[in-house]
């Protein structure tokens, strides 16, 4: 496994920077849509699916957070790594 500068291998990397590339393009796709005054129906579903795949690169962000810095970067005694776990979901899941 090939390692980036930081906590992600280089294959995570990239897969990460090509999702986030395809939400690039739905959320441009949802600009024009609204620009073109198309079908509400048809922008909700495509906000949807920006939004389900933004919640994909989180859970992604999240799980490599997990981890690599749960073993390597996150000190302090049991409470404090709970806390700090804690407080990654929660910043993970909020919409």
């Amino acid at each position: 496994m090939k390692t980036a500068t930081g906590y992600l291998d280089l294959d995570a990397k990239k897969r990460l920077l090509n999702r986030l590339s395809r939400i690039e393009g739905q959320i441009r796709a949802l600009k024009a849509m609204v620009e073109e005054e198309r079908c509400a129906d048809d922008i909700l579903v495509q906000g949807a699916a920006a939004r389900g795949a933004l919640g994909q690169f989180l859970a992604k962000m999240l799980e490599a957070h997990l981890r690599d810095c749960v073993h390597n970067c996150m000190e302090g005694d049991r409470l404090q790594v709970s806390e700090r776990l804690m407080k990654a979901v929660s910043t993970a899941l909020k919409l």
